[in-house]
């Protein structure tokens, strides 16, 4: 639907994916098993952290805000693409557009905060455990989660607030499944130049803040273990990092490949790929992880299962 000069858009049609006419039954299907899982994986997180006293630490703390933002976001993108689905119309308005980047942006980049949080949380408890419950104080973990938050909604707001103040008459089709800022961008007639520029300050800072403090921390992770005699205590410790290091693996290797790489020999579906990968997927598979391969977790599992089961 091509716009004319001075008609303002007030909707937009999400084209989502190239094949998804001929399979919608199947993909239909496969993301609402996916995010159910995600609803009842991040949900049971928060339920078992928050009931079970032995999970009451810093780290859990951390964990228990990840599953609640990797469910906010999920849950800003995913009800939508499931409506498109089975909807003649693939429409969303332009307010739910701008709402649903909002959303999206916020937790997403949250996201990368609070992991670079775990990462300092397992940095002291591992190289300063004797300082450990001075250094990460109720207080700093709040503070460190307030500071997660609030990047998070400092990039979501600025983005998105110059993203929807361009004019667009090229078209109303967005060629993604969900709102995001460079399918946006592509349908303005302004100059885009200098939001092109914010978005790649905004993203290239807190991805590289956020990795560097993830990367310095596990180096000196990686000395202290090399360092204990024990090697039961090196099993230990490594065991204490490997779920948070898979989940930061996954989650920023998928989300540099999105805008790092970003039109680099990378076609939109592509794109959408590895989009739906980092905003679907993988709030499913954080839980799993954690729940796989953390101790306290399992036996926190365990002992609620013993005790509804007794009950």
């Amino acid at each position: 639907m091509e716009q004319n000069n001075g008609t303002v858009v007030t909707e937009f049609i999400l084209l989502g994916f190239a094949s998804q006419h001929r399979s919608w039954h199947i993909l239909f299907t496969a993301f609402l098993v996916i995010y159910m899982a995600t609803l009842v994986g991040n949900t049971g997180m928060i339920l078992l952290i928050q009931t079970d006293p032995a999970l009451h630490k810093p780290m859990y703390f951390f964990l228990q805000h990840l599953a609640l933002v990797d469910l906010c976001y999920s849950s800003a993108i995913t009800p939508k693409m499931l409506q498109n689905f089975v909807s003649m119309s693939q429409s969303i308005s332009f307010m739910g557009c701008l709402v649903q980047l909002l959303v999206y942006g916020m937790f997403v980049t949250s996201d990368c905060f609070i992991l670079a949080s775990m990462a300092v949380d397992r940095y002291v408890a591992i190289c300063k455990p004797l300082r450990y419950p001075v250094i990460m104080s109720q207080r700093a973990c709040v503070q460190l989660l307030l500071g997660s938050y609030v990047m998070g909604f400092l990039n979501a707001s600025v983005n998105t607030s110059l993203t929807f103040s361009l004019d667009f008459c090229k078209s109303n089709l967005i060629n993604h499944f969900f709102c995001d800022v460079p399918p946006i961008l592509a349908l303005s007639c302004s100059s885009i130049d200098f939001n092109t520029m914010v978005l790649t300050v905004f993203v290239g800072f807190n991805l590289t803040l956020t990795v560097l403090v993830i990367i310095f921390s596990y180096i000196f992770i990686l000395a202290a273990i090399l360092k204990m005699s024990s090697a039961a205590g090196r099993r230990k410790a490594y065991s204490t990092c490997t779920s948070h290091l898979t989940a930061v693996t996954i989650f920023y290797g998928t989300l540099s490949y999105m805008y790092v790489l970003h039109g680099i020999n990378q076609s939109q579906e592509q794109e959408k790929v590895a989009s739906l990968f980092y905003g679907i997927m993988i709030p499913m598979l954080n839980p799993l992880i954690y729940s796989l391969r953390n101790q306290d977790v399992i036996a926190a599992i365990r002992h609620m299962g013993t005790k509804c089961f007794s009950t």
